[in-house]
């Protein structure tokens, strides 16, 4: 299963990033890598937690990045 995200810098200077395909998953940052890896690492909590629970069964993950 193939994610990407989409990032962009708020008026204040943060960074937001975020993974569409994974409703909630969306992160702040004082910097864009910032923001992307705090995005990347809740979307595979997320995902840990879907299988978990028997939601999901094990699947390749790959992220892209996407320019906002």
């Amino acid at each position: 299963m193939n994610f990407h995200i989409e990032h962009e810098q708020e008026t204040d200077g943060r960074w937001l990033a975020e993974v569409p395909e994974i409703p909630g998953v969306l992160a702040y940052g004082a910097t864009k890598q910032e923001a992307v890896g705090k995005a990347q690492a809740l979307a595979l909590r997320a995902l840990a937690e879907r299988i978990e629970k028997g939601d999901n069964q094990p699947i390749g993950i790959n992220f892209m990045l996407a320019a906002a």
